[in-house]
């Protein structure tokens, strides 16, 4: 387990403070089986990233053959990105470090560069690892000249110990990020994650299958038509269809709450069913348009201001 290669380790202060966002792939819970209708995805990630790494010794001799030192997923939000990563981590059996990024700030100057030195030197020690870096384009943004002096170094100093790990071909660390903004990145980081992979909006199928695994231990009539309701559920993404179905079943239990003495016997006790779906996705619905129009007004809002203070200050 980690924590027993962690007590074998000599670790600095600072690789002390990258270890506590570590975690154990025995303690994770997300696998393959838990993700719906990203099988091309997962054959990718298998066959560029796990591969080389169960099956090192077919590829010892090869410089070419060797897992990606970066992988970027990318896409709209709540269609798996970090699900991905987590059973990624899992399924290889790699070291898990989910970086904070306000894990290497710190007040004093220079502690940042130290931290990030950390957090290669930790994942280098327990290798196989994967650093897992969430919303990416918040920490590895393009670089401008109006960067604070901290911040533009502790990139710096992150990409540069980035590239040392491509200098040991045999070194199984892999930095993985996952965005919405892919544009936003420094071209320099693009070209240190040599593997993107796009996530896409889940299609008909796709949602069905995914509907399928959240309900698999659900209390579900049998009745219920799941093709229908992935075809009514266009624009939806994973975490949409998840929250569709808690609603779904919330409904379930408050009926059975209200009406528990006309329930025949346990067996139907908060079932879910026909109508509660399609009350979840007209709700779910509505919180869609609501949150579009709510951002369509404040794009208003602002364009507004800027519009009055040129004419103020011209």
């Amino acid at each position: 387990t980690v924590q027993n290669k962690i007590k074998n380790l000599k670790l600095t202060k600072y690789e002390k403070r990258i270890a506590a966002d570590l975690v154990d792939p025995l303690n994770m819970k997300t696998t393959w089986m838990d993700i719906a209708g990203l099988d091309t995805v997962i054959a990718e990630l298998k066959e560029t990233v796990i591969l080389p790494v169960t099956k090192r010794h077919l590829f010892q001799g090869s410089k070419l053959l060797q897992p990606p030192k970066g992988v970027l997923l990318y896409g709209p939000p709540g269609c798996g990105k970090t699900l991905i990563a987590k059973a990624t981590a899992k399924e290889a059996g790699f070291c898990f470090i989910n970086l904070q990024v306000s894990t290497l700030t710190d007040k004093w100057y220079g502690e940042s560069q130290k931290l990030a030195a950390a957090v290669f030197s930790l994942a280098v020690k327990l290798q196989p690892t994967i650093i897992f870096i969430d919303e990416i384009d918040s920490f590895l943004r393009n670089r401008s000249s109006s960067d604070h002096e901290v911040t533009a170094m502790m990139k710096t100093q992150f990409m540069s110990l980035w590239d040392g790990l491509g200098t040991d071909h045999h070194c199984q660390v892999l930095i993985m990020g996952a965005t919405n903004r892919p544009d936003d990145l420094d071209p320099a980081i693009l070209r240190r994650m040599p593997t993107k992979i796009h996530i896409k909006p889940p299609n008909v199928r796709q949602r069905e299958d995914i509907l399928r695994v959240i309900l698999k231990n659900e209390k579900v009539d049998p009745l219920i038509n799941l093709r229908e309701f992935a075809k009514e559920t266009e624009g939806f993404s994973g975490s949409d269809l998840k929250e569709m179905c808690r609603v779904a079943a919330l409904l379930g239990a408050r009926d059975f709450i209200h009406n528990q003495t006309n329930v025949p016997s346990d067996d139907a006790a908060c079932l879910i069913n026909q109508d509660d779906h399609q009350k979840a996705i007209s709700k779910i619905k509505e919180s869609k348009t609501a949150g579009r129009h709510a951002t369509l007004l404040l794009i208003i809002i602002f364009q507004i201001i800027i519009i009055v203070y040129i004419i103020i200050f011209k």
